[in-house]
């Protein structure tokens, strides 16, 4: 009884850390532009660190056939692009003040988000 006790604590545990408190690292944009894959439910990278005030590229190549994957989302910029599968769909950004801006699919079940400073 107090093995199964643990092993929930344990799993209860596990859900918390990759809902709640897991952050991927920071990928800054190189270049001036950068690739963003989606796939297996999620945006790589998902955290962008970029330049304020310096136009960038955001290339987005979709792997995912889910129809939640189709739509993204930058409400902050009003950005709504349609992702085709196995194409890539380049984004202009212009230069950015700084501030965090979020991305996702329609749902917000992919998420992302544009770190500038």
């Amino acid at each position: 009884m107090i093995f199964v006790n643990l092993v929930g604590v344990a799993i209860i545990f596990l859900i918390v850390w990759w809902f709640w408190i897991y952050k991927p690292e920071d990928v800054s944009v190189e270049d001036n532009s950068l690739l963003i894959t989606v796939a297996s439910g999620t945006y790589t990278p998902s955290r962008i660190k970029i330049e304020k005030h310096k136009a960038v590229s955001l290339t987005f190549l979709r792997k995912d056939p889910s129809p939640c994957a189709e739509t993204l989302l930058i409400p902050d910029l009003n950005i709504n692009e349609t992702l085709v599968l196995n194409k890539s769909v380049t984004i202009e950004l212009p230069g950015l003040a700084e501030g965090t801006y979020a991305f996702h699919c329609q749902m917000k079940m992919y998420k992302g988000e544009l770190n500038v400073s």
